[in-house]
């Protein structure tokens, strides 16, 4: 694990396969505009790994049904960029102490995933990939999330995991779709921008496995 966490940290600095590897698990709402809007709000999400029980995980949230864009879905701990944060990576970190009750001091922050804008919900998210020796003790926020879910990566890339699904947006109850995703050994579906970005860890993934 560790060789792997170091080699993941060295893959980061260097040239991302970025849309290639998004597109591959597209689910948008709404399409891609030629440009980013510049009123385009800016925010940071933190996809956390850290193993149980010798076995590599990874972090996500379930967001509380509250109507938004996002509401019940499956996602990253993070949120929007705030006028206080240093940088985008601060407002990661700042969000998923927030949201999960994450302490940033025991995160070692390997590198960053390619932004990836979000139409539906006029966000650009800056993904950073972060690593605990251990398994964090969570503190949920109510107001934010439900429930967290902890999923071991070589589940969640394995191809019996990655399938197409019918899906409708909260932010639109006419979008009925059906769409790539993650379908979890429990049902539980991830898509839309959560797996995109998903999709781009995974091909590193992948490329590491073929070194190896």
């Amino acid at each position: 694990m560790e060789q792997l966490i170091y080699w993941l940290k060295e893959r980061l600095q260097k040239e991302l396969p970025g849309k290639q590897a998004q597109e591959r698990m597209t689910g948008r709402v709404l399409p891609m505009p030629d440009e980013i809007p510049e009123n385009a709000r800016q925010g940071g999400v933190l996809a956390l790994l850290y193993p149980i029980d010798n076995i590599l995980n990874i972090l996500f949230i379930r967001r509380t049904a509250d109507g938004g864009a996002h509401s019940g879905q499956i996602g990253f701990p993070g949120g929007k960029a705030e006028k206080t944060d240093a940088d985008l990576l601060a407002t990661a970190l700042r969000e998923a102490q927030e949201e999960v009750g994450l302490l940033s001091c025991d995160v070692d922050i390997i590198g960053a995933l390619s932004s990836l804008y979000i139409p539906v919900s006029n966000f650009n998210v800056h993904p950073f990939v972060g690593y605990t020796q251990r398994r964090p003790d969570y503190i949920l926020s109510a107001a934010e999330v439900e429930s967290v879910v902890e999923v071991p990566v070589v589940e969640l890339f394995h191809p019996e995991r990655i399938t197409k699904v019918v899906v409708t947006s909260p932010a639109d109850k006419t979008f009925i779709r059906k769409v790539p995703a993650y379908k979890l050994e429990d049902e539980t579906i991830i898509w839309g921008a959560t797996a995109m970005m998903i999709s781009e860890l995974q091909m590193l993934l992948e490329e590491y496995g073929e070194k190896g």
